[in-house]
């Protein structure tokens, strides 16, 4: 397809791209993934543009394969630290001589550089669902420059693409992949929604026959769901929903359990604000865990997926993850060809 029509868009969700697309970035990615690998430089691509990454958390294998991305793309990434900045706020959010309201960093910010790639969930947003993503969109309102989706409270669209990439390079396709996402359990109830959601929602759309398999109070966004049904109706693929974790792993190509949170962590109106109501319904699953005999159930050729980092011992034993069907390595350096894919697809 032309590519001409990818210049200058946004990467918030997957939501807002067509499968053909999405196709489209997975071919650019194994291409600049193989030209790295023959060391064929393509320094050329994005040479002296800019992309300013503004990281409100943590991260290792985000912020590094933005900056190794964009130096391979001939780039440059900025770090921005919200405390070491302005903090950039929404209306009626905002603390003065603290923080700066998204509209003017979103339009200082687009003078000069490229790109704007953000990463915000969890505690800088009170937990209040969607929160994060609505920030994301309104930097996405006011620039006229790609805002870059580097995962929010909803949706991790470049962890998934990664994952599908996995799945593409481990199978050679996606019909007939049976690909299982399901909860694992971890001490730590502070975990978003945004991997699970984005990664049934690119394996849904890529044509996986995709299960969900969670205990019932952790339910995904029932928007998530939705389009992952009509993904698989378009796929003539299936699309199934379960509490049995170890049911849901018979015959399965790809096992990926990984803990997400309840509604009851968020704020109201989604929850209940009740942290200790979330860890105890965590704690009643502790038996949700990837084990030898987890990976038993599925099929023999079957890879372990995680997006990392893991809780080792709690989510997933030492001898699953360090084991030969672990693919979890390959997955995280698939983030830094997938990034690069779309930078090069909507900033060049």
């Amino acid at each position: 397809m032309k590519t001409e029509s990818f210049r200058g868009r946004d990467f918030v969700t997957l939501l807002d791209w067509s499968k053909e697309e999405v196709e489209t970035i997975l071919d650019v990615a194994l291409d600049l993934k193989r030209r790295n690998a023959i060391g064929e430089y393509h320094d050329h691509i994005l040479r002296a543009k800019s992309l300013f990454m503004i990281f409100y958390n943590s991260s290792l294998r985000t912020r590094n394969s933005f900056e190794g991305g964009m130096t391979q793309l001939g780039g440059h990434a900025h770090y921005l630290e919200p405390g070491k900045i302005y903090t950039p706020a929404l209306p009626g959010k905002e603390v003065a001589y603290s923080t700066e309201r998204v509209s003017d960093v979103a339009r200082v910010l687009a003078r000069m550089g490229d790109g704007i790639a953000i990463r915000c969930y969890g505690d800088p947003v009170d937990w209040e669902y969607g929160g994060a993503n609505e920030l994301i969109n309104n930097f996405a309102y006011w620039a006229d420059i790609p805002v870059l989706n580097m995962e929010d409270d909803k949706y991790h669209p470049f962890q998934a693409l990664a994952d599908v990439l996995t799945v593409k390079e481990k199978f050679g396709g996606f019909k007939g992949v049976k690909f299982v996402m399901s909860w694992a359990y971890s001490p730590s109830i502070h975990k978003p929604r945004a991997v699970p959601q984005s990664a049934i929602i690119a394996a849904s759309m890529m044509g996986c026959d995709t299960v969900l398999a969670r205990p019932p109070e952790m339910a995904l966004d029932p928007e998530v769901i939705e389009a992952c049904e009509g993904y698989a109706e378009m796929n003539n693929a299936s699309f199934e929903i379960t509490d049995d974790f170890m049911g849901a792993a018979e015959d399965a190509h790809v096992l990926y359990p990984k803990a997400w949170c309840p509604i009851q962590l968020f704020q109201p109106p989604v929850g209940e604000d009740d942290a200790d109501l979330a860890q105890e319904i965590f704690d009643s699953y502790k038996d949700w865990k990837a084990t030898p005999e987890h990976m038993a159930q599925a099929d023999p050729n079957a890879i372990y997926m995680h997006c990392l980092p893991a809780d080792r011992s709690w989510e997933v034993t030492d001898d699953v993850i360090d084991g030969e069907q672990s693919v979890v390595f390959d997955e995280a350096e698939n983030r830094l060809h997938a990034q690069k894919a779309v930078m090069s697809l909507t900033m060049s």
